[in-house]
């Protein structure tokens, strides 16, 4: 998975900012690892110069592999505050997604088997096809 991090002009993009927001994406994602080409983070001071509440903003977006990209933002008042809580939106995100796909893809089990059972509705569809055998074959 790479990781891509942007900054406006007001924020200044350091090394070691860049590494911070890596390790953050890397610890929080790192269950999707396999799944995503590329996370573009770009963060912002709404503000520039002047302060004022939920001023640093964070995007990011994330590019899972033969899906549409997702991108979640989040304000805060202080860069890692920000960071953080767009990292963790995009965990929801993508656990949102991947939960859809596997329950897609989910075989059916016993337990739902034996639930059927216990709905009259089921078993009298299976009642009707047994008839329907019957006379079929008989």
């Amino acid at each position: 998975m790479q990781i891509q991090v942007n900054s406006d002009n007001h924020i200044e993009n350091s090394i070691r900012l860049e590494e911070w927001v890596r390790t953050t994406i890397e610890s929080t994602l790192e269950r999707y690892e396999e799944d995503l080409t590329r996370v573009e983070v770009h963060i912002r001071d709404e503000n520039g110069e002047k302060p004022g509440p939920h001023d640093i903003r964070c995007q990011m977006e994330a590019r899972p592999k033969g899906h549409q990209p997702i991108s979640v933002t989040h304000k805060a008042d202080t860069l890692d505050q920000a960071v953080e809580g767009a990292a963790e939106k995009l965990n929801h995100a993508l656990e949102h997604l991947f939960g859809k796909l596997r329950d897609k893809r989910a075989p059916v089990t016993d337990a739902e088997i034996d639930a059927d059972s216990e709905n009259p509705d089921a078993m009298l569809q299976e009642e009707f096809l047994e008839k329907e055998e019957d006379a079929l074959h008989g």
